[in-house]
């Protein structure tokens, strides 16, 4: 608390000599003429019975006059390093905000009278920053408003670079010289004027081509070498590449047959000359809609079991691991039509390829029992997963990833020396060949959307009805055929398929 006295010398001197601060130091007119601005006048008429009680809101470093109806003998200011008082005349008293708080001041006259109770409320000027958010993002609609040494922004903006700059411009007004920005200072709940809502459409689109061919020889002779002596000679040359032949079925066999009993000379052989092609096509189209600055998953597929480790019981710990179609994405809307897109998207399979084959065995258990485990087979996933960010307008389309791949295989089997000859060697080998082609795309396109009415809306259950009795055991139709609506029936019956036909 501070007291300041108020004699009428001091008041007389104070006219000559210029002001007197509060707390009875020397003369300082620096504080009064802080403000840039015409300071504020608070004039108290006459209080009648009880003293006056006025509400200041101050601007930091900026200066209030208070004007008195009366002599003033003392001022007593509740918190001096929020709010300083200084006395030009007994009936004029300059009030100048000091530091970012509350505290309040008191006026009493030279009979003990209380002329004036002042609540001060000293804050910072957001009109200055207003100002200055106004001429840094034209076309903006920001307010704002404090909180204690908080800035709170409320408004619209055009883009999330426009929030960010009005952020960094209060973070700043809010920090004092040769400090460090404080971020947190700054409450933003600006929005902005376009939609917030991002629909993304992901196209997965792959072709895979494969090609096997398989041409091998298995000689099989047996050569009397006297005495009743047979020697038995066999060339079986196997396909390695891919471990087997195709088909068991398809060869061709020439030569006698082998009847080891017999001491004579036979040979036989076996001819294989296998091809196999395949195609495989693969099209995953998620959608997905989340709002600006949140992020959103889908997954439509499932989830494997993979055993992670076994307890002294012999009770296998089981992990579940996703499979599917997924898609991930945290969308930000930078401007009107215009969006920053983090997005991953994936595709994956169960497959045999690099699965894992556990043999299993036995243990012993806490018990001393003997435990058999049965083998345990974790199969392999087939990925296609691409992660990246992309900025893109509203339903604007771009190759997110691509992949073209080819891979191809050969292996040639056969006895050493013998494989080399030329024509010949082709009855002392095999010949195991494979090639793989891979083209894979994925596109991406964001949308701004805004929500509709429910009759807008198609599902892909819409008009299917199941097929009556007689169309499901005479037609083998598992739906309803229909057509146009005339007169509220439906148009054409079980003579034939008209319409639409939902498969």
């Amino acid at each position: 608390m501070k007291l300041i006295p108020l004699l009428t010398f001091v008041a007389a001197a104070a006219l000559v000599a210029g002001p007197v601060r509060a707390d009875g130091g020397a003369p300082e007119s620096k504080r009064i003429i802080a403000s840039d601005h015409a300071p504020q006048v608070l004039r108290v008429r006459s209080g009648g019975q009880g003293p006056n009680s006025q509400r200041l809101h101050l601007p930091l470093n900026k200066a209030a006059i208070v004007e008195l109806p009366e002599d003033a003998r003392d001022v007593l200011v509740s918190n001096p390093k929020i709010v300083d008082a200084v006395v030009r005349t007994p009936r004029r008293i300059f009030l100048v905000g000091l530091q970012v708080g509350q505290s309040n001041a008191f006026f009493f006259s030279t009979s003990g009278k209380q002329l004036l109770n002042v609540e001060i409320i000293v804050e910072r000027d957001m009109g200055i920053l207003e100002g200055m958010i106004r001429k840094a993002i034209p076309g903006s609609e920001i307010k704002v408003d404090q909180v204690n040494d908080n800035v709170v922004l409320t408004g619209r903006v055009r883009s999330v670079a426009d929030a960010d700059a009005a952020a960094q411009i209060a973070s700043r007004y809010v920090t004092e010289p040769g400090k460090t920005p404080r971020p947190e200072s700054v409450v933003s709940k600006l929005s902005l004027r376009g939609g917030d809502q991002v629909l993304v459409k992901v196209k997965v689109a792959e072709m895979q081509r494969t090609l096997s061919k398989q041409f091998g020889v298995d000689l099989f002779a047996t050569f009397n070498i006297g005495k009743n002596l047979p020697l038995r000679w066999d060339s079986v040359n196997p396909f390695s590449l891919l471990g087997q032949a195709l088909s068991t079925g398809q060869a061709f066999r020439f030569g006698n047959q082998l009847d080891t009993t017999r001491p004579q000379t036979d040979v036989e052989g076996v001819i294989r000359a296998l091809e196999r092609t395949g195609v495989i096509r693969t099209l995953a189209e998620p959608n997905l809609t989340a709002v600006s600055g949140e992020s959103a998953k889908f997954l439509a597929g499932g989830e494997f079991p993979v055993p992670t480790s076994r307890d002294r019981e012999g009770n296998v710990q089981i992990e579940f691991k996703p499979f599917g179609v997924g898609l991930g994405f945290t969308p930000v809307v930078l401007s009107e039509g215009r969006i920053s897109l983090r997005i991953s998207t994936e595709v994956s399979e169960l497959t045999g390829e690099n699965a894992f084959v556990s043999q299993g065995g036995t243990f012993v258990d806490s018990n001393g029992q003997l435990i058999t485990v049965p083998g345990i087979t974790i199969p392999g996933l087939r990925v296609r997963r691409a992660e990246t960010t992309v900025e893109l307008p509203s339903g604007g389309s771009i190759v997110m990833a691509g992949l073209l791949q080819q891979q191809s295989k050969q292996n040639i089997d056969g006895l050493p020396g013998l494989k080399n000859v030329p024509v010949l060697g082709s009855l002392f080998q095999s010949r195991d060949y494979q090639n793989g082609e891979t083209e894979l795309v994925v596109i991406v396109t964001p949308y701004l959307v805004d929500a509709v009415s429910q009759q807008q809306l198609a599902a892909p259950t819409d008009n299917f009805a199941p097929a009556s009795d007689v169309e499901t055991v005479f037609l083998s139709r598992m739906n309803t055929t229909y057509g146009a609506r005339e007169g509220g029936k439906v148009k054409g019956s079980i003579k034939g398929p008209v319409g639409f036909i939902v498969d």
